[in-house]
């Protein structure tokens, strides 16, 4: 896109109780924004004093454009503040996780038991070798061990890379092979819609093609679990077992790596993102106590999975760093029926419920009903996440599930940004289609291509003009590619995202300007789905299109040439959409499969994906100059 385009808007408010705002723990945004915006640096740092550090920050930033230091020269661990300090204080017996399986099963630890579960699992990664700085891949269900394991690897300054449990074999290979990883977590079966996910098969296949993996630990759901491999595998229980229960944390400097967490590119394989341990900790500590306006009573519900930044942030650091009480729950929101989320917010009194609007519009469509059924009174504050929540779905939300009493808070963020960057504070009026506006702590713009604020109304490029703590540093292996961040639009961080302000600073994200497809909050590459169907031996060439659907956001619509003597049919589009689902898990099959006979191209042989979504949409496909004849 080159030029800024006009946007109607359509405005209506919700303005909270004045109460509300009263006692939110920013309860005058505007004050903090110009407070933050008159003092960067004291803002930040009056934040981080409120964590344990075992060694303070000689300066607060240190901005090397494109490059960023956070609280320079500081020591920390981030688990002895996500752990140590809850379990030596007045949290000791404070839940700190409340899990429910599909099946109903439910457990509890405490903030000591989950710092004793993660010193012996720490220990047991040493055991086999693992040490600072060492990759550790986790590709498990949603379990507390998952956690366990994420809060192991930090200990002892091992750098996690979580794959989410819904990828197959060849997506799980890359992700192994890009991050070097010498040990994979896994399980040996996931659950899902009452069917078993068989994790241990499918990462059995992945390492035939991932040789830098030395060890396997493998937690065993299943009464009769398999058979382990001595010579690879080892129980994630007899791990612990047989391992001393006191684990020191190893010191790290701020900007030490903590994890790599993959996001899909609109060109080529996906991106390791890297974050690292000061910043990020600050980050997401501060945007949970203050976006969530989280309590000491609170019980907090983030639905996502921690496969993405959304469970990275907002399930892992940032609220066990706050010291509230999380619920993680395996299942699906309409499985064993549409009530099973309003149930499980009943049963455990969940005060903040943060989910996406893909499920947001599935339950509107199982109707009114359902959560009516259920006690939602407990409900403080609802929260967004993963893609734009349309107004419809906004008036729902707030209506159905908040009652008209809880402030929606819609959050943009990043897999890139860690933490949240825009979204309305708990006591201000929200617009339903509208995210908000910058949190204090951020600075963030709408601006064409120079990098110049567009009018309101006018559509353009959503940017962040300002470092910012939990600003990914690099991209794994490839620098070059973290620069791009920063040099598409001068000065400015570009997202990839559109967007459009109002007259009062509201900022409403529009959709990506580039080349991801955002299918039910999750983004997919392009270039990834691409290439998993041209790996079939049917195909000559691919392009794929996101194209919108009422509940999932987009769906994948795919266009392919054939190689001579494949036969076109409803058999061989079956047998594509298995192809893909091994390859990258089911969130990535196209919904649709169309044949054609040649794709368009540039004349330098690029394939016009906006042409094809154009022709699909009835759209007018734009430049074509380059088309080739």
């Amino acid at each position: 896109m080159e030029q800024t385009f006009a946007v109607k808007l359509e405005e209506k408010r919700y303005t909270p109780d004045p109460r509300c705002r009263a006692a939110a723990r920013v309860p005058d945004y505007a004050q903090a924004y110009s407070e933050f915006m008159r003092d960067p640096e004291g803002f930040w740092d009056r934040i981080a004093r409120e964590l344990a550090w075992f060694r303070p920050w000689d300066r607060v930033r240190e901005w090397n454009y494109p490059y960023a230091r956070w609280f320079v020269d500081a020591k920390l661990n981030i688990t002895y503040n996500c752990l140590d300090r809850h379990a030596a204080g007045e949290r000791k017996d404070k839940p700190a996780i409340v899990w429910r399986g599909e099946d109903g099963a439910e457990r509890t630890f405490t903030y000591e038991d989950l710092y004793r579960e993660v010193m012996r699992f720490a220990n047991g990664l040493k055991a086999l070798g693992v040490g600072k700085g060492d990759r550790v891949c986790i590709y498990m269900p949603l379990v507390p061990e998952q956690v366990v394991a994420m809060l192991a690897c930090a200990r002892i300054g091992a750098v996690h890379s979580v794959v989410f449990g819904g990828f197959g074999a060849g997506a799980l290979a890359m992700r192994i092979n890009d991050a070097g990883a010498k040990i994979l977590v896994t399980a040996d079966v996931g659950y899902r819609r009452g069917k078993t996910v068989p994790l241990r098969e499918i990462a059995t296949e992945a390492l035939a093609s991932a040789p830098s993996v030395k060890r396997v630990v493998v937690l065993r759901r299943e009464s009769r679990g398999p058979d382990l491999d001595p010579a690879r595998e080892v129980d994630y229980m007899a791990l612990t077992a047989e391992a001393a229960p006191d684990c020191p944390a190893e010191v790290m400097d701020a900007e030490d790596p903590l994890f790599i967490l993959y996001t899909s590119g609109s060109t080529g394989a996906p991106k390791g993102i890297v974050h690292t341990c000061a910043g990020y900790m600050v980050g997401t500590y501060y945007t949970t106590k203050c976006v969530f306006d989280v309590r000491e009573s609170d019980v907090f519900w983030c639905t996502a999975d921690p496969g993405w930044i959304t469970g990275h942030s907002y399930i892992v650091y940032g609220p066990l760093a706050v010291g509230t009480t999380v619920v993680i729950a395996e299942g699906t929101p309409d499985y064993p029926d549409p009530g099973a989320y309003w149930r499980l917010v009943q049963d455990l009194g969940v005060t903040i419920f943060y989910t996406a609007p893909t499920a947001i519009r599935m339950f509107m469509r199982y109707g009114d009903e359902w959560p009516a059924k259920y006690n939602l009174s407990t409900l403080r504050v609802l929260g967004s996440v993963g893609e734009p929540l349309n107004p419809e779905a906004f008036e729902w939300y707030y209506h159905r599930i908040g009652g008209g009493r809880c402030p929606v808070v819609d959050t943009w963020w990043q897999t890139e940004t860690g933490m949240h960057m825009v979204t309305t504070m708990v006591g201000e009026a929200m617009k339903p289609g509208f995210a908000g506006k910058p949190i204090p702590g951020a600075v963030v713009d709408v601006v064409d291509r120079m990098g110049n604020p567009v009018p309101p109304g006018t559509g353009g490029f959503l940017v962040i003009r300002e470092p910012w703590p939990a600003m990914l540093r690099t991209v794994h292996g490839n620098d070059e590619r973290y620069r791009t961040y920063w040099e598409t639009i001068p000065g400015c961080y570009t997202a990839g995202d559109l967007a459009v302000k109002d007259e009062e600073g509201y900022i409403m994200v529009i959709g990506r300007a580039d080349d991801l497809i955002v299918v039910a909050g999750h983004n997919i590459g392009t270039a990834e789905v691409e290439s998993a169907l041209v790996s079939h031996e049917a195909v000559a060439e691919a392009a794929v299109i996101g194209k919108p659907d009422a509940l999932k956001g987009n769906v994948i619509k795919a266009f392919v040439t054939l190689r001579v003597g494949a036969n076109p049919g409803d058999d061989l589009a079956e047998e594509l959409a298995r192809h893909v689902k091994k390859n990258l898990g089911p969130v990535a099959v196209p919904a649709e499969i169309e044949y054609m006979d040649r794709l368009p191209k540039t004349r330098s042989g690029k394939i016009m994906r906006r042409v094809l979504k154009a022709r699909e949409l009835g759209m007018d496909p734009g430049d074509i100059s380059t088309l080739e004849e």
